[in-house]
């Protein structure tokens, strides 16, 4: 599946990440940091290694685009305006060694399963002041459970 807007949402004039710095839209892309001392990868970029605690030689990357279902939870309570129940999840990102929380789509809740595969999927999250589109980020599963 291709790394797209919400499918059948008209499209806007103008689109960016919600937070600077997290996604890249072109391509579609996570960005974390990696430590040029071990290697270790983070998400968010840091502004030092969490693994060496090195300050110097970090560099932006863009992270793999497929994961895998770590754990999760059904979300059944919500605040007003936020439709339940939906799947958080920590998904990991293996090819990057690298752990991240996002919401699951693509499948009925109660379908989730461990070690699902899912893939990278931005979304709308909000509009600006200025009215741009802002843009989030969240899973969509690939396979076993997939919503028809």
């Amino acid at each position: 599946m291709p790394l797209t807007n919400t499918p059948g949402a008209p499209a806007p004039t103008q689109t960016r990440p919600f937070r600077e710095g997290l996604v890249s839209l072109e391509p579609p892309r996570l960005l974390g940091s990696r430590c040029g001392a071990c290697a270790t990868t983070t998400f968010p970029p840091r502004a030092f290694c969490p693994a060496c605690r090195a300050v110097e030689g970090l560099e932006q990357t863009e992270l793999d685009t497929r994961g895998r279902v770590h754990s999760f939870t059904v979300v059944r309570q919500a605040p007003p305006g936020v439709a339940v129940p939906y799947v958080l999840a920590w998904v990991d990102l293996p090819a990057d060694q690298v752990r991240v929380m996002a919401t699951v789509v693509g499948v009925e809740p109660e379908a989730v399963a461990l070690d699902q595969p899912v893939e990278l999927e931005l979304t709308p999250f909000a509009t600006a002041e200025d009215g741009a589109e802002l843009l989030g980020f969240r899973f969509r599963a690939t396979e076993r459970g997939v919503a028809a």
